[in-house]
């Protein structure tokens, strides 16, 4: 049943990706893949959220760990995206702008995964 529901999550996480990398390029525009770094920035932060509900604080059960983290944080983020158009922006000839993305990713990613961290301690 827990891989039902991990299945489920990673669905909805999915066509969650997909919805925001299409607003992304909307409204941020092509030259810079803003909407992986926003899923996955976005992603880093309440993935850390769930896991303190539910590791530190007892407040969210496994299997809804399970299918929140594993399954719709797991098909909401996505390194393979983040590596395809980190290389895409190398063989282009953009360099700076490729360490661009990879720097942005780990820094807002980290800072996410920080501030879910700290926000879990204010909240108690």
């Amino acid at each position: 049943m827990r891989f039902a529901f991990i299945c489920l999550g990673g669905a909805a996480g999915s066509g969650a990706r997909y919805l925001v990398g299409m607003w992304a390029t909307r409204a941020l525009g092509q030259a810079f893949p803003y909407g992986t770094l926003i899923v996955n920035a976005v992603g880093s932060f309440l993935a850390v959220i769930v896991m303190v509900l539910s590791i530190h604080k007892g407040l969210v059960s496994e299997d809804f760990r399970f299918f929140l983290v594993t399954g719709v944080m797991g098909g909401f983020t996505t390194y393979s995206a983040f590596n395809y158009e980190t290389l895409s922006l190398f063989n282009a000839g953009t360099p700076g702008l490729a360490a661009l993305n990879i720097a942005a990713t780990v820094v807002c990613c980290l800072i996410a995964g920080g501030l879910a961290f700290l926000l879990m301690r204010l909240v108690g």
